[in-house]
């Protein structure tokens, strides 16, 4: 018997048990990145601005890149898009095969044309009066976005952003640099 009055067999066994949750707990705490991944608790956005990251580097351990995104943009419509290429495939390619599309991309009254267009399907002369464009000038850059089909219109209809282009055109943007502002530094207090 023990001081606690328990049998000596059923003590021992109690603190093996006790001594394999400890562990387990331990091990818990210590690498609960891959609990998360694992599936036994999900990747909290919030707590850790790594969550995409991590479940890809689980996912595809031999490299990919990955956008997605979810934008709502009014009568421009509600999109959610999500792409996965492995490094080798992008490697692969013939990147030259792009770069008409970039190129559509390299003017700032296309990238106006573009962000007008991103609020809801707009005729060609409301597109250029917001951009300050009209006639040949305005119709050049419109036929360059949309032979790189960066824009749609069907039969002089209005034209509008592909949905499968517009959280590929915001992930282009951002992958520049346009991204969100840094907060305001807080105020000094006074001396």
């Amino acid at each position: 018997m023990s001081d606690d009055g328990l049998p000596l067999e059923r003590l021992t066994r109690l603190e093996a048990r006790l001594a394999a949750l400890e562990q387990q707990i331990e091990a818990l705490q210590t690498d609960l990145p891959t609990a998360a991944r694992s599936g036994t608790a999900r990747p909290n956005p919030s707590e850790d601005r790594a969550w995409a990251l991590l479940t890809l580097q689980e996912q595809l351990p031999g490299g990919a890149v990955l956008f997605a995104g979810h934008a709502q943009l009014g009568a421009g419509g509600d999109w959610v898009w999500q792409e996965t290429h492995p490094v080798s495939a992008l490697l692969d390619r013939d990147w030259s095969a792009v770069s008409a599309s970039l190129a559509a991309l390299g003017h700032p009254l296309r990238l106006a044309l573009l962000r007008a267009a991103l609020e809801g399907p707009q005729a060609a002369s409301v597109l250029g009066e917001q951009v300050g464009l009209s006639g040949g000038q305005l119709y050049h850059h419109l036929r360059e976005l949309q032979a790189a089909g960066w824009l749609h219109a069907h039969a002089r209809g209005p034209y509008r952003v592909p949905g499968e282009r517009v959280i590929p055109l915001l992930t282009v943007l951002a992958a520049c640099g346009l991204r969100e502002a840094p907060p305001p530094p807080e105020p000094s207090p006074a001396l």
